[in-house]
């Protein structure tokens, strides 16, 4: 029969990480000015007043699978996060 080890407790600290602002900055320069250009001009087509909760809401649209048949789903997703980083920075 083998016995258990007692593990040394160790600090389990975590950090929390903002998967939009990861993927945006994985963005090379022009990609990031297209995607930021792209959702300003949705923002501008489809929440007008640019109110915070309706282009968060145009984010969630995207997100949730809700996207033209010429995107694809790894585009949604980044342009999903451009559109949220408007919405929640008062850029909007």
């Amino acid at each position: 029969m083998t016995q258990a080890t007692e593990q040394p407790a160790t600090d389990r600290t975590g950090q929390v990480v903002d998967f939009d602002e990861v993927l945006l900055d994985a963005c090379t320069p022009e990609a990031f000015c297209e995607v930021m250009t792209e959702a300003n001009l949705i923002a501008d087509a489809f929440a007008p007043e640019r109110r915070a909760a309706e282009v968060a809401a145009l984010a969630k649209s995207l997100q949730s699978g809700v996207r033209d048949l010429e995107m694809g789903r790894a585009h949604a997703l980044l342009l999903a996060a451009a559109l949220r980083r408007l919405a929640h920075r008062g850029i909007a």
